[in-house]
């Protein structure tokens, strides 16, 4: 045990270093690493949205898979599986989605925008934590989704193909149409435009791919176990990436105490708030966060796959109907500040959707 709890804080640590180095070469600021946002880019650029200023092909997620599915073979964790409420999924991930970019992070950004003295999101964890109490209570009520069934591998190997695919399309940048642009869109400016080299990222992805699948690191799933068990071995690590960034922040600069005036973030309280249960309510119910759901999609989750397949859909969905949360722009004539009524109300409807699946999946006892 003493030896599994050093492996997950130095993953924390390292994964923490990387969030660092990842803001100083050109990711931007408190975003070092950010499932939700980093597959919302992604979503822009194959198309799914129209928001100019959030579309690029993050190579960190394209990493953080195959990192993780090195590490399964390695291992022989490699297990082909699918069928548990494919479809319940797909609509979990698209609200989480949705939920995530209310706040504009997910659980591990929430983690970075604490470290940068962001106290948006620390209203967002009060959210967070709420959420999974919630969710922990359909656990402890028997909530189950149903078993998973063994799957074939040419089924598990669908997910890494398209990653595959994503990665391709990076390097190669296809032109197919000179006059009206795509299939693949570049942000020219705004966060989209805001990247480090390819290679890089890449390579940032595999690591944190390999140490997320060598530790089960998922900050809700830490939080699950707190409130279960007693358990903190999932929590390390999440401590340990959230005080290796706030030393990186002190050191070279980023930290700014406050709500205001924080990077990529608006100070609508409640609804980072909300947003954010939605997210840890939903972790609990698919069985981790959207790092999570990648390594397991790696790993050869059917079921994982197409709940990121439903973050990625979520992502554009909540940028076309106008969802998402915006934070403060310059000159204020660019555009809203905070969360429109479509993205209240869409989150709402995600807790209520949410709230129902858990109750009609709670299991009987004989």
């Amino acid at each position: 045990m003493k030896k599994d709890y050093f492996l997950i804080i130095l993953a924390g640590v390292v994964i923490g270093a990387i969030a660092v180095y990842l803001m100083l070469t050109g990711n931007p600021p408190n975003m070092g690493l950010c499932i939700a946002c980093f597959e919302r880019d992604i979503a822009g650029a194959i198309g799914l949205h129209r928001a100019a200023l959030v579309q690029y092909l993050r190579p960190e997620i394209i990493g953080i898979v195959f990192g993780a599915l090195i590490a399964a073979f390695i291992f022989k964790e490699f297990k082909p599986t699918s069928g548990s409420s494919p479809t319940i999924r797909f609509f979990l991930g698209m609200t989480s989605m949705i939920g995530a970019l209310v706040f504009l992070g997910c659980p591990l950004r929430m983690t970075l925008r604490l470290a940068g003295g962001d106290l948006n999101a620390l209203v967002a964890l009060f959210g967070f934590i709420v959420g999974i109490t919630v969710g922990t209570l359909f656990l402890k009520s028997n909530f189950d989704l149903g078993q998973a069934k063994k799957a074939s591998y040419l089924e598990s190997f669908i997910f890494p193909l398209i990653i595959l695919v994503l990665l391709l399309l990076l390097f190669l940048k296809p032109v197919f149409n000179p006059k009206a642009g795509g299939p693949i869109f570049f942000s020219t400016e705004g966060p989209g435009s805001k990247h480090v080299f390819p290679l890089i990222g890449l390579a940032a992805g595999l690591v944190v791919g390999f140490l997320a699948q060598r530790t089960r690191l998922c900050f809700a799933g830490g939080i699950r176990d707190l409130i279960l068990f007693r358990e903190f071995y999932l929590l390390l690590g999440f401590i340990a990436i959230f005080f290796t960034v706030l030393g990186g922040d002190l050191l070279f600069g980023f930290f700014r105490i406050g709500f205001v005036n924080q990077p990529i973030a608006h100070t609508v309280h409640l609804w980072n708030f909300l947003g954010m249960s939605l997210v840890g309510l939903n972790a609990v119910l698919l069985g981790g966060c959207p790092l999570r759901q990648l390594v397991l999609a790696a790993q050869g989750s059917g079921d994982s796959a197409l709940t990121v397949l439903g973050y990625v859909v979520g992502a554009g969905v909540a940028h076309n109907f106008m969802l998402v949360g915006f934070p403060p722009p310059t000159p204020p004539a660019l555009g809203p500040t905070g969360v429109l009524i479509y993205g209240k109300v869409a989150v709402i409807a995600g807790i209520i959707f949410s709230l129902v699946v858990g109750y009609f999946n709670l299991v009987k006892e004989k």
